[in-house]
C-alpha cells in the first residue's frame, strides 16, 4: 500500500511536531507528501496551513510569526490561523485586502504535540487517561525520521516473534524463539491485544522493571489505533507501569516521523528519564535497523499473497484486513507499485 495514494488516510489525526518546536516561529513538515507549515496562533494553539503563499508560492515556513499570524518572508503577505490573507503591506491603508487564502488543515494540541488531519477527521484523537492522572509522569522520548512505511512500523509493534532475534542485545531471549500468543479483541478504532511474556532483565533495566532478577515478565495490554498509532502498556510484577505511545506519522510512502512518548507511575528519583530514554533508544535502534531493510510497500490485500505469513503474524494480518476494508468502505482500492 502506498499511503500517499490512499485518500482516506488524509482523514486521520497524526502527531506531527512537538509543541515546543513552535515556540520560536513557523516550522515546515511534510505529511502524506503534502508540505504544510505549523505555527502558534494568538491564543497559543497550533495551526497548520499549506506551506505556500498564494502570491508567488514562496514557502510560508521561510517567514516568521507576528501577533499569532504568519508573515511570508518574500513580500510580507500575512495570514491568520485559518489561512485567510489579512494584510498586504504593499497596499495603501485604504485599499481592501483581497479575499484570498491558503488552505488550512485541522490542527489540535494534544499530549505535547501538534496533531494534524489533512481532511475532515473520521474520529477524534484517542484518549490517554494517564495524561490526566497525577500518579503518572510524562516523558518525551523520540522524534526522528525512519526510512520505512507507517504500516511496517505498526506491524512490528505487535510482532512477538521477532523478540528473540532482533532484540538479543536488550530484552530478547535468543533460546526462546516460540512467541507468546496475543489475546486480541477488535474494536471500532482498531484492536486491543493482551499477552504475558518473559524477558531478559539486564542491570540497565533493574530500575525500569523494579527488580534485579535475571529475568522478569511483562504483562502487555496494547492497543492499535487505526491507522498508525499504538499504545504499548507494560506492567512488571513490581507494579511499575511503562506505557509507550507511538505515532508512525507518514511523511511519504517510504519515510515516517517516529513520534514516541512515555508515561510511568514512578518518580524521577526512582528512575531518571534519561535512563528510561537510553534503554528505549537501544530497543528502537534494533527495530529501526531491521525495519528499514524491508520493502516499504506493505501489501494489505491478502488475496494478492505478496508475502508469506505465520500464526504469530495475526495482529498484522488484522491490521491489513481492517485497512483494506477501510479503503473499500470509502470507495478505494489498494494502490501499490507494479511488479
Amino acid at each position: 500500500m502506498l499511503t500517499t495514494k490512499q485518500k482516506v488516510l488524509r482523514r486521520f489525526w497524526y502527531a506531527v511536531m512537538p509543541l515546543s518546536d513552535l515556540a520560536d516561529g513557523p516550522r515546515p513538515f511534510r505529511l502524506l507528501d503534502e508540505d504544510i507549515v505549523l505555527f502558534l496562533g494568538p491564543d497559543g494553539s497550533p495551526a497548520a496551513l499549506r506551506d505556500r503563499c498564494c502570491h508567488r508560492t514562496a514557502k510560508l515556513s521561510r517567514g516568521w510569526c507576528k501577533d499569532g499570524q504568519i508573515v511570508c518572508g518574500y513580500h510580507g503577505w500575512t495570514y491568520d490561523s485559518t489561512g485567510k490573507l489579512v494584510h498586504v503591506p504593499q497596499f495603501p491603508v485604504q485599499q481592501e485586502v483581497p479575499n484570498l487564502s491558503t488552505p488550512a488543515y485541522h490542527c489540535q494540541a494534544r499530549y505535547g504535540y501538534a496533531w494534524v488531519a489533512l481532511d475532515e477527521p473520521l474520529a477524534p484523537i484517542f484518549e490517554v487517561p494517564e495524561d490526566r492522572d497525577p500518579s503518572f509522569r510524562y516523558v518525551p522520548q523520540f522524534y526522528e525520521v525512519w526510512n520505512t512505511s507507517a504500516l511496517r512500523m505498526m506491524e512490528n509493534s505487535f510482532d512477538n516473534a521477532h523478540f528473540a532475534f532482533v532484540h538479543q542485545g536488550t530484552f530478547g531471549q535468543a533460546d526462546q524463539p516460540l512467541p507468546d500468543k496475543y489475546e486480541i479483541t477488535e474494536t471500532d478504532y482498531g484492536f486491543e491485544a493482551e499477552t504475558l511474556i518473559t524477558v531478559i532483565n539486564p542491570p540497565i533495566q533493574h530500575r525500569i522493571s523494579g527488580t534485579d532478577a535475571a529475568t522478569t515478565t511483562r504483562h502487555m495490554r496494547n492497543k492499535w489505533y487505526m491507522p498508525f498509532c499504538r499504545r504499548l502498556d507494560i506492567e512488571y510484577p513490581s507494579g511499575l507501569r511503562h506505557i509507550i505511545f507511538n505515532s508512525a506519522t507518514p511523511i511519504d510512502d517510504s519515510h515516517i516521523q517516529l513520534v514516541q512518548w512515555l508515561y510511568r507511575n514512578d518518580t524521577e528519583e526512582d528512575c531518571p528519564a534519561q535512563l528510561l530514554n537510553d534503554w528505549d533508544y537501544k530497543i528502537t535502534r534494533e527495530d529501526k535497523d531491521i525495519i528499514e531493510s524491508t520493502d516499504y510497500d506493505t501489501p494489505i490485500d491478502v488475496g494478492r499473497r505478496a508475502e508469506a505469513n505465520m500464526v504469530s503474524d495475526r495482529p498484522g494480518m488484522i491490521m491489513r484486513k481492517r485497512l483494506m476494508k477501510l479503503l473499500e468502505d470509502h470507495g478505494e482500492a489498494e494502490v501499490y507499485r507494479a511488479a
